[in-house]
């Protein structure tokens, strides 16, 4: 009886152990993906979008954000609709806006306004504590105006997905029309081949030699 009494209270001082150990790595794991008030709520008024009339809402808005962590090489996407904020451990980021340029300008240049938030030690000895890494544009084709300079995490955009009038998909478009003629003889066999676009470029193509004679 006395074997069985203590059998049963160790297995019960075990349980509770084990449970204790539980405890603080389940609070770390939601401390790690909660997005702290101040940061969801952004920086004041660089914190509001500016709405523009072409193209879709920026409320409608999805921008995808790379984060790497330099301490493990390890890089991921953030898909983000505009004005929310994710957290990756000890880093938050926020998307204010993002943008595209229109169709017809040259060159294309994809951007977002982009919060990121660190929590980290000021000293060895020092709490940690939230600071504000990076309050800005951020652009696909030209990094190097504006860079996260942070010793642990780097930041950068990689897509705005949005659309101007004109850009979508139609349908009926499309698809080949029952109506339209043939041609006769053995050319009526061989598909219809479109004709490849020019590339815009914002370098003019150089002229030819004109060659010896």
């Amino acid at each position: 009886m006395k074997r069985a009494l203590a059998f049963s209270l160790a297995v019960s001082l075990a349980l509770a152990s084990a449970a204790c150990q539980r405890q603080p790595d389940a609070v770390a794991e939601a401390r790690a993906t909660d997005v702290p008030k101040a940061m969801a709520q952004g920086n004041g008024a660089a914190s509001a979008p500016v709405e523009t009339k072409y193209g879709t809402p920026v409320k409608d808005r999805v921008a995808k954000i790379g984060l790497l962590n330099k301490r493990n090489n390890l890089t991921q996407d953030l898909v983000m609709k505009v004005g929310e904020a994710r957290r990756v451990g000890n880093i938050v980021v926020r998307v204010v806006n993002c943008e595209r340029t229109l169709p017809w300008e040259i060159p294309p240049e994809t951007g977002a306004f982009v919060q990121v938030y660190v929590e980290e030690r000021a000293t060895a000895k020092a709490a940690l504590a939230w600071r504000t890494v990076f309050s800005g544009w951020l652009f696909k084709n030209s990094p190097s105006l504006n860079v996260v300079e942070h010793p642990v995490y780097d930041v950068w955009v990689k897509d705005c997905a949005m659309k101007f009038p004109g850009e979508e998909e139609d349908p009926a478009a499309a698809a080949p029309s029952s109506n339209a003629p043939k041609a006769s003889g053995s050319a009526s066999a061989a598909p219809a081949v479109a004709a490849p676009k020019p590339s815009p470029s914002p370098m003019p193509s150089p002229s030819p030699k004109p060659s010896a004679t």
